[in-house]
């Protein structure tokens, strides 16, 4: 018995995911903006649900569903936003299997971005809420 790996990529203008290609995508007109409130609340929200439903693709072409894996950013708006918003779905609707992130943490040394601590600080409560594992 083997696995099946499935990918979810993200970024600021483009998600999708697929078995080494991009079977659903959905396209954003903007990002986020290094905001997490307009990631999580606006800008994401209005893609999520589309996000989701590719999700759920992909889990129904799974034989044993184990869990999800998922690796963002802490410091942008769509990373920490619209990925910790994503993460309080996918667990709202598989409560059940596991939710691993790999979360990239911000540093002053890589970038000069003034709000990346605050986006970072506003989802480390969702990811204690909603994840598994956090690394």
């Amino acid at each position: 018995m083997g696995y099946i790996r499935r990918r979810m990529a993200s970024t600021e203008e483009v998600y999708g995911c697929g078995k080494g290609r991009h079977a659903g995508k959905e396209n954003g007109k903007s990002g986020a903006g290094n905001n997490w409130a307009k990631g999580h609340y606006t800008e994401g929200a209005e893609l999520v649900d589309s996000v989701l439903d590719v999700v759920r693709k992909e889990a129904e072409n799974c034989d044993c569903l184990q869990g999800f894996q998922l690796t963002h950013s802490l410091g942008g708006g769509t990373g920490s936003g619209m990925g910790t918003l994503l993460i309080s779905k996918i667990r709202e609707e598989y409560p059940d299997r596991i939710m691993n992130t790999f979360s990239i943490v911000p540093s002053p040394k890589v970038s000069d971005t003034v709000v990346e601590p605050y986006n970072a600080t506003l989802s480390i409560h969702q990811l204690v809420e909603n994840t598994d594992d956090a690394y």
